[in-house]
């Protein structure tokens, strides 16, 4: 899941699962999920086992495109491979915060101020070298990827360097987990080319349904089954997090919202997305937290009428919402 906003993404996680903030920062102090950079140069919150594979299998674009902006910052690619020894020394007797490792850079002479911070860490994370790792109590520490990760497989572990086995494994994933969707949205979501994806998918497309339509929608095999027998409960009104996969995972995000809705959720257009309020399966407004720390309230700024029973109903939801911090 798309992660910049690491206390909505760990509510999205929390909201899928137990419900629970505790269990996933468990999961993060254990090593279970972390957050790289796979794909887009976006970060994401993933399954610490696929974090290597998906990211040699997908990061190659954003690693050039943020190397030919590199000349910009100062930088070259000599600075970047000092900055990566620094690194792996100075997290060789554990993970520190990105603060702590930003001014060991900044003691031997690689100033990270003006985005060259950034750019450094990016690039070591997108090239598996370093990884977002267990939380610090506010964030993420950094962590080496040998250290923090022994056990995850490359691309030449786990696929014995068959790029379209990998890319089959990917699409698998993403079709079961946010289908009904087609390759083009896999596409955008990766990046990857729609060439290699449809390779991949006549080795994973007996596993899923399809409605057989020109621009197909794939799903996972019995979801038509899952929504009949949860009935109106899936249209039960909903808060998600402002960068929620929901919104995120798709290219047409219209299949949510109306278009004048989405101007409103993402204002100028901007890639900062507000927190969504979804009734039956649709984004009917955004929402806020108001008020002082212990005493915060929910605010409502509907893009329709919304019925009296329905903010009952969100009141609720907000009373049990898994907030990563007050």
């Amino acid at each position: 899941m798309q992660g910049q906003d690491l206390p909505g993404v760990v509510a999205s996680a929390a909201l899928r699962s137990s419900g629970a903030v505790a269990d996933v920062l468990t999961a993060l102090d254990d090593g279970r999920l972390v957050r790289g950079y796979p794909m887009r140069g976006t970060v994401f919150l993933m399954d610490a086992a696929d974090v290597v594979w998906a990211t040699q299998l997908c990061a190659e674009p954003s690693l050039r495109a943020a190397a030919n902006r590199r000349h910009q910052l100062g930088l070259d690619a000599q600075q970047i491979e000092r900055a990566g020894g620094i690194a792996e020394e100075a997290l060789d007797s554990g993970p520190m915060s990105r603060a702590d490792l930003f001014a060991v850079w900044e003691a031997a002479g690689l100033a990270p101020a003006g985005g060259r911070g950034y750019h450094m860490l990016f690039t070591l994370i997108a090239a598996t070298r370093l990884v977002y790792g267990p939380w610090n109590g506010a964030d993420q520490d950094v962590a080496l990827v040998r250290q923090w990760l022994p056990g995850a497989a490359g691309l030449a572990e786990r696929f014995d360097g068959d790029r379209t086995a990998a890319v089959a494994e990917w699409l698998l994933r993403y079709l079961t987990s946010h289908g009904p969707a087609t390759v083009r949205d896999f596409a955008w979501w990766t990046k990857l080319t729609l060439g290699e994806i449809r390779r991949a998918l006549p080795l994973i497309v007996d596993r899923l349904e399809t409605d057989g339509a020109a621009e197909s929608s794939y799903w996972r095999p019995g979801l038509h089954d899952e929504v009949r027998a949860v009935g109106r409960t899936a249209a039960q009104p909903l808060l998600l997090p402002g960068f929620d996969e929901y919104v995120l995972g798709y290219a047409d995000r219209l299949f949510a919202m109306a278009d004048d809705h989405h101007r409103r959720l993402v204002p100028g257009n901007n890639g900062v997305f507000k927190r969504s309020v979804v009734i039956g399966g649709r984004v009917v407004g955004t929402w806020t937290r108001a008020g002082r720390p212990g005493r915060r309230t929910l605010e409502i700024d509907g893009f329709v009428p919304i019925s009296e029973a329905a903010r009952r109903r969100l009141e609720a939801r907000y009373g049990e919402f898994p907030f990563a911090a007050d």
